[in-house]
């Protein structure tokens, strides 16, 4: 008998041994269980998660004589007959290789025949976004009438190439790509039946490789056992699978997180002997950031990650002000890669931008805003440094007490409110305030802040804060003396100007302006 590979051999032939599409595998049972099976269904993903598997195992169970808790039974002529690829009412079309809208009519002509064993006329049609334009049309009145014996199920891997008139017909269910655990899991099952000897590390890899997929997995796996002479073993996995098994992200950013240059540019070295994709690596390294800076904020979130030691490992070493950096420069990094001469060293200019970047930690553990550089020979005319005296901080009209008691500072006594209320509050003049009673003054301008509930609010605020029984009134005029938010206000209008005066009086800046006619854009003038 002719040896049959792991992905077809292990192929699951009932709903029970599907793995990792729950969400689908709930919505087709509950279909069967009540009887309200859609007449078109579209299947989505990734190759390899099991579009087309699913889609045989749904068009047995339409017609098997004997459901077993909505499975199909996989005992029946009819469950037989499907398995073996001998089932008449089972018209499978590859839609890659017919094309033409002519394949799409024939196909079609017999749809309206009673079927000849089952209880429905299934077409499972496999990559039908390949079908042509005028196929599509061809299809799309069977496709909302059909006869009341027929069923459709379509499978793609590109729903976006599918006209949204098919779409609209057809009820979508989309398949997600795998876990690295759950494909590990499966595949230390079916090692298990078929007794071949196995490392755990070395399906871990087989595990990342397939990157979503069951049907790649087990592609690798059969290669892995061929190489490995009968068994898989850690040392032939690595040797099989190159540059994808040394895990080089792994590495580069615990050398990254030691700030260690040299360790990240030998395993880059390293690396190039394997001929790896640099692209396809940075974003490996952001997925992996990605991952570190889940751990960080949601330490449960990869309880099901294969490599949830060495990110939690990362979450502790590297900072979660790091990790954002690094991944936001190496997300923009991706697009220098194409403008670089070559892409090792448009990656290796990436880690070197992610270093140089990196807050150096002063003698406090604290990160420090700016690095030392060494200075170089000065080729040009030499720009002096001006000694302009530091711009005096304005201080504050009122002095913070933390225990405000009566008086006349109604800026004093109104820092200890919150929210709204000191927003109003800070609107309003004080005109008296004694052991009972606060009169308070707003300007017309306001008026419509003025409610009782705000009123209300700001009442048992003060009486909070002052520890007496206040009752309060406010009354609406024009005012005489600023508030204090005009206060604030005119406090950051002269730190702006004096923020906008020292640039415009700065040495370095008119040097540039006379030699280089660079222009200042006052807009963008902040205080510190």
């Amino acid at each position: 008998m002719n040896y049959q590979v792991l992905a077809r051999k292990w192929r699951p032939h009932n709903f029970t041994e599907v793995v990792g599409q729950t969400h689908v595998i709930t919505s087709l049972t509950n279909a069967l269980k009540h009887n309200r099976l859609h007449q078109a269904y579209l299947f989505t993903g990734t190759r390899g998660v099991g579009k087309t598997t699913l889609a045989r195992i749904l068009a047995k169970a339409m017609n098997c004589e004997n459901l077993q808790d909505f499975n199909p039974c996989g005992q029946c002529d009819i469950c037989r007959a499907v398995d073996e690829g001998r089932f008449l009412d089972l018209i499978e079309v590859d839609a890659a290789s017919r094309t033409k809208v002519e394949d799409t009519r024939d196909l079609l002509d017999n749809a309206q025949y009673a079927p000849n064993q089952g209880r429905y006329k299934v077409y499972l049609i496999d990559e039908v976004h390949m079908l042509s334009g005028h196929s599509f049309n061809a299809l799309l009145k069977t496709l909302e009438e059909p006869p009341p014996h027929v069923k459709f199920l379509l499978a793609t891997t590109d729903p976006h190439k599918i006209p949204v008139t098919v779409l609209s017909r057809c009820l979508q269910l989309n398949l997600k790509r795998l876990l690295p655990s759950e494909i590990f899991t499966q595949m230390g099952f079916i090692l298990g039946q078929e007794k071949i000897p196995f490392e755990a590390e070395a399906l871990k890899l087989i595990s990342r490789a397939a990157d979503g997929s069951m049907r790649d997995g087990l592609s690798l796996l059969d290669q892995a056992i061929v190489y490995g002479n009968g068994t898989v073993n850690n040392n032939e996995v690595h040797a099989m699978l190159g540059s994808i098994a040394k895990q080089p992200v792994e590495s580069i950013l615990h050398a990254l997180a030691q700030a260690d240059a040299p360790a990240i540019l030998n395993q880059i070295d390293d690396l190039s002997q394997l001929s790896p994709d640099f692209s396809d690596l940075l974003q490996q390294l952001l997925q992996f950031l990605h991952r570190v800076a889940l751990v960080q904020y949601v330490p449960t979130t990869l309880t099901h990650d294969l490599d949830v030691e060495v990110v939690a490992h990362l979450a502790k070493t590297i900072s979660p002000e790091d990790v954002q950096l690094y991944y936001q420069i190496g997300l923009l990094g991706q697009k220098d890669l194409e403008l670089a001469p070559d892409p090792r060293s448009g990656f290796e200019m990436v880690m070197l931008r992610m270093l140089t970047f990196r807050p150096v930690q002063n003698g406090n553990g604290q990160p420090s805003q700016t690095q030392q550089v060494a200075p170089k020979t000065q080729t040009h005319p030499q720009i002096q440094s001006p000694q302009v005296a530091p711009i005096q901080k304005l201080q504050p009209a009122v002095q913070v007490s933390n225990t405000p008691q009566i008086t006349d500072d109604w800026e004093s006594i109104i820092i200890g409110l919150k929210g709204m209320t000191k927003q109003f509050a800070s609107r309003c003049v004080l005109e008296h305030l004694d052991e009972s009673q606060c009169l308070l003054s707003l300007d017309p301008e306001f008026q419509s802040l003025l409610d009782p509930d705000s009123e209300s609010k700001l009442e048992k605020a003060l009486r909070d804060l002052l520890q007496k029984p206040i009752k309060l009134s406010i009354e609406v005029k024009i005012l005489a003396t600023h508030t204090p938010a005009q206060h604030v206000a005119q406090a950051q209008e002269n730190r702006q100007q004096a923020a906008v005066d020292a640039i415009y009086q700065d040495p370095n800046v008119v040097y540039l302006q006379n030699h280089f006619d660079a222009q200042i854009l006052p807009e963008t003038i902040q205080p510190i």
